[in-house]
């Protein structure tokens, strides 16, 4: 699709959280991203070298790989923060390669990203924090500003599905790092993009608090029916929320497929995974 033609029946920036099910264009694809031979490289570091990937709608995909190998540099080109040095990027069948910043945002409006430090401004509490996006755009219903006891209400309502009840006028540095993922999670929830990216959740998090995280994740999936493309080297939070496991590997998805098939293929990493696994005492 051109991008002077993005999206000129509907406005993606919000859905609606009315509890009625979302109109939604009859030609919405099933492929919601589309990656082709991406090519990304720093000076003279290269990092992605000709990556492929497909992300269907309405699927958590995870994105296993060591530290260090590209997996948040892949988000960044999927967000449109960075743009590659060659390949292609569609969402929803419009190729943000070739757009303009302007068009880029548009493409990409219906896209959040949960950061792996979560992002929050420091000089904002976290009511703050959450309301950021209701007061930089208008109301996509009335294409006015929204009134100030509608962002109130869905700030509250955010808050509290993360578990943030009563918080609003903490500042980030008051919080630990868990709850700090949280508050980043409510603020994506907030203005309910149809596609989400996580950089690292579970990063820096003990194993209680990684897993709360893990089931917000999943909760936040299907609250918002979206699409989902999580990075992590953490075996046993891909396998709690996956639909379907990549392998990043020497600048490209080495192996991606279902759970149970993923583990199978015959590859050092997965067997060093697999092991990894295991030997908690997890079975797969």
């Amino acid at each position: 699709m051109r991008c002077d033609k993005l999206y000129s029946d509907f406005d993606f920036r919000f859905l609606p959280d009315n509890g009625i099910e979302h109109d939604l264009p009859t030609n919405t694809l099933q492929l919601m991203i589309r990656v082709r031979n991406l090519y990304k490289r720093y000076g003279n570091t290269s990092v992605l070298k000709g990556l492929n990937l497909d992300v269907n709608q309405g699927e958590i995909l995870v994105i296993l790989g060591r530290s260090g190998v590209g997996k948040s540099v892949l988000l960044r080109q999927i967000i449109g923060i960075e743009k590659p040095d060659s390949g292609s990027i569609e969402v929803n069948g419009v190729d943000i390669t070739q757009c303009s910043k302007n068009d880029v945002y548009k493409a990409v409006r219906n896209m959040g990203m949960l950061f792996q430090g979560a992002a929050l401004f420091d000089s904002m509490n976290i009511e703050q924090n959450t309301a950021f996006y209701l007061r930089q755009h208008n109301d996509p219903l009335t294409k006015k500003p929204f009134e100030d006891p509608v962002i109130q209400k869905k700030v509250k309502e955010a808050l509290a599905t993360v578990g943030l009840q009563g918080t609003e006028h903490k500042m980030p540095s008051d919080l630990s790092g868990g709850m700090r993922k949280r508050a980043g999670l409510a603020r994506l929830l907030v203005y309910r993009p149809s596609i989400l990216l996580y950089d690292e959740p579970t990063t820096g998090l003990d194993p209680v608090t990684a897993q709360q995280i893990n089931e917000l994740i999943v909760q936040t999936q299907k609250e918002l029916k979206g699409t989902s493309i999580v990075v992590t080297h953490d075996i046993h939070s891909a396998f709690f929320m996956a639909d379907r496991l990549a392998l990043h590997k020497d600048g490209k998805i080495a192996h991606v497929a279902d759970t149970k098939t993923f583990m199978n293929f015959n590859d050092p990493m997965i067997r060093y995974l697999k092991e990894n696994y295991t030997l908690t005492g997890s079975k797969i």
